[in-house]
């Protein structure tokens, strides 16, 4: 799903929506758009949602939309991207090392989303487009920071990438209906344990 060479690429903001100089009338159609991705994303599989959809859901016109994002899949990977950013950023350095990594993929915003959503949001995220690929690459960046603030300071960058893998991994897998998005957290953690010898 994130691809870890991806994480250490570049991005380049001055193609992100969020970073254009938008009007707030803009600003506000372009949050409406990602609302109603996230409500189609509830409401429906991912072959269901089109960016009309979307679209009619947020109250403006198809043609609209293509204006601020290159199709469903850029509008739905944004919506993860959103969740996540918008999420928790602190780690709670009274839990153990395990506990830790733990308590940050439970609180990195997708928890905050219901299972369908998610699977919806994480298909489109696997997408080839290059406004997808930014949002891709943004967001194994944060992974990878949220990630290595819990396990902090000195930590040995073999576990960190480990670690990042068996994340992306696990939430595809949950995506895939392999594997319950609740379970994830508790995968980061006996990962973490494993790799640690259980180290605070």
């Amino acid at each position: 799903m994130f691809d870890p060479l991806e994480t250490a690429a570049p991005v380049d903001t001055a193609e992100q929506p969020e970073r254009r100089q938008l009007s707030e009338r803009q600003a506000e159609v372009m949050e409406r758009l990602v609302a109603a991705a996230a409500e189609e994303a509830e409401a429906r599989p991912y072959a269901g949602i089109t960016v009309r959809t979307i679209a009619k859901r947020a109250g403006v016109a198809p043609a609209t939309a293509y204006t601020y994002f290159s199709g469903k899949d850029h509008l739905l990977a944004e919506v993860l991207w959103r969740r996540a950013q918008s999420s928790p950023h602190l780690a709670d350095l009274s839990l153990s090392l395990p506990e830790r990594v733990a308590d940050t993929a439970r609180t990195m915003g997708f928890g905050s989303m219901g299972s369908p959503a998610v699977t919806a949001c994480t298909t489109a995220l696997l997408g080839d487009g290059p406004d997808v690929k930014r949002v891709r690459a943004r967001l194994g960046t944060e992974i990878g920071r949220r990630l290595a603030a819990a396990l902090g300071n000195g930590a040995d960058p073999a576990v960190l990438s480990v670690l990042q893998v068996t994340y992306t991994g696990a939430l595809l897998s949950a995506g895939m209906g392999h594997l319950s998005f609740d379970a994830v957290p508790v995968l980061m953690g006996e990962a973490t344990a494993l790799m640690t010898g259980g180290a605070r």
